[in-house]
C-alpha cells in the first residue's frame, strides 16, 4: 500500500516538475532529446545506405551480415560502454580527441548502439516492398539509385518505425550515458543517469518522478513522430 501511495505521489510530483517548468528537469530532458536525437540521425545516415545495399544487392555473405545486425539488436549497453571507454580514455587510441565525458562521446556511443536497429528494421521494410516497383522505375528510365529511392519511399512506413525504435532505445539506455558521459551535472547528465543517481542517494520518490518524466519525454517525441509520419505518408 505504501509503495502504491509513493508511486501515485511521484506521478503527481512528475506532473508538477513538467508543468511548473522546473529548470533542472527541463534541462536534462532537453539534453536527453538532443543527444539521443542526434545519435538517431547519425544512425540514420549510416543505417539507411547499409539497409539499401543489403536489400537491393546480391553479394557473397549477405545473409551473414543480416544475421550479425540482427544479433546485435540485443548488444549490452554496458559492454559497448566499456569498449568505448577504453577507446576514448586518455591512454586509449582515441584519447587524443578528448571525447570521454562529453555529449559527443554519448552521441557516438548511442549511434553505434542503435545502428543495428536502424539497419535490421529498415531491411525488413525494404525487402517487403514489391520488387516490381524498382523494375517499373527502371523501365521508365530511372537509374538504379533512383529506383532504390522509389522503393525507399514506398517502404517509408517501416523505415519510420526504425527511426522511432532507434530513438526509444537511445534515450532509455543507461550504460553508455553513464560510462562515457560521466553523469556531469549541467553537461552530460541525462534522464536515465539522473534516475540512477537519485536511486543511489535513496531519493526513491524523486527517481520515480524522473522516470515518469522520461516516459513523458518518450511518449511526446513518439507522438510528434507519428504526426509527422501521417502528414508525410498521407
Amino acid at each position: 500500500m505504501n509503495m502504491i501511495t509513493e508511486i501515485v505521489s511521484s506521478f503527481f510530483e512528475a506532473l508538477n516538475l513538467v508543468f511548473s517548468g522546473d529548470s533542472f528537469v527541463i534541462d536534462i530532458a532537453l539534453r536527453s532529446i538532443y543527444i539521443s536525437g542526434f545519435a538517431t540521425i547519425l544512425a540514420l545516415g549510416f543505417g539507411i545506405p547499409i539497409a539499401m545495399i543489403i536489400s537491393f544487392r546480391e553479394f557473397f555473405g549477405k545473409n551473414i551480415i543480416k544475421w550479425i545486425f540482427n544479433i546485435s539488436l540485443g548488444f549490452p549497453t554496458v559492454t559497448l560502454g566499456l569498449m568505448l571507454f577504453l577507446l576514448f580514455s586518455r591512454s586509449g587510441p582515441l584519447g587524443v580527441f578528448g571525447i570521454l565525458y562529453t555529449p559527443t562521446g554519448i552521441i557516438i556511443g548511442q549511434s553505434i548502439l542503435v545502428t543495428p536497429i536502424m539497419v535490421s528494421f529498415s531491411v525488413s521494410a525494404l525487402e517487403s516492398v514489391n520488387p516490381e516497383i524498382r523494375n517499373l522505375a527502371k523501365t521508365l528510365g530511372a537509374s538504379d539509385f533512383q529506383a532504390s529511392i522509389m522503393a525507399l519511399i514506398e517502404g517509408a512506413k517501416g523505415v519510420s518505425l526504425a527511426i522511432v525504435g532507434s530513438f526509444n532505445r537511445a534515450v532509455s539506455e543507461l550504460g553508455i550515458a553513464l560510462m562515457i558521459g560521466g553523469n556531469i551535472r549541467g553537461f552530460t547528465r541525462v534522464l536515465t543517469t539522473t534516475i540512477a543517481l537519485e536511486t543511489r542517494r535513496g531519493e526513491i520518490t524523486q527517481s520515480i518522478a524522473i522516470a515518469i518524466v522520461l516516459l513523458f519525454t518518450i511518449a511526446g517525441v513518439n507522438i510528434v513522430m507519428s504526426l509527422i509520419k501521417r502528414l508525410w505518408l498521407r
